[in-house]
């Protein structure tokens, strides 16, 4: 297949769930997509092969869906693995950010020895939104002073114009649009 048409099948293969977790809220379910093998391989390989030449040190994957392709994603890109979990998830000592979402607050955490200044990091999610839960994630990455932050996301919600809050000044890359 095309690339085009390896993408339009990948948009098709995502369940769309009105009215969840909110009334209003148009869920987009990455499961009906990553639970057949070619729809797997077509995301990790994907999004793997646009950061191969950035010398990725860290793949930082949200808490829970971002893990799925997050440790795919470290693994294709020869690089570690640090998650961001929701509070009192992580055993060892954290840092912690909380933000506003569309429907509400949260918050994140992050080990405070998952990076260094050494490190080149991929913030990795599966869907960007209105960009609060990619801010926040920032927010804790630049405690430690990395060397560069890159973003992605497998959906990106064009008309909720996320990617507006983060780019510039980060390089951001979204696999579909909605």
């Amino acid at each position: 297949m095309s690339d085009i048409s390896d993408l339009y099948v990948l948009k098709n293969a995502i369940r769309n769930i009105p009215d969840f977790p909110d009334k209003g809220i148009q869920f987009k379910d990455i499961t009906t997509a990553i639970k057949k093998p070619e729809m797997l391989s077509l995301i990790v390989d994907r999004i793997s092969g646009h950061f191969r030449d950035r010398k990725v040190t860290k793949v930082v994957a949200v808490e829970a869906r971002g893990f799925i392709t997050g440790g795919a994603l470290a693994y294709k890109l020869g690089a570690g693995f640090v998650p961001v979990r929701k509070p009192g998830k992580l055993p060892a000592q954290t840092f912690s950010q909380t933000y506003e979402l569309e429907y509400g607050t949260d918050t994140l955490e992050i080990h405070k020895d998952a990076l260094s200044s050494e490190d080149v990091v991929l913030l990795h999610d599966d869907l960007l939104a209105t960009g609060g839960t990619a801010l926040a994630v920032i927010e804790l990455i630049k405690l430690f002073y990395v060397k560069t932050i890159y973003i992605n996301f497998i959906i990106e919600l064009g008309f909720l114009k996320g990617k507006e809050r983060l780019s510039p000044p980060y390089d951001l890359y979204s696999l579909i649009q909605f």
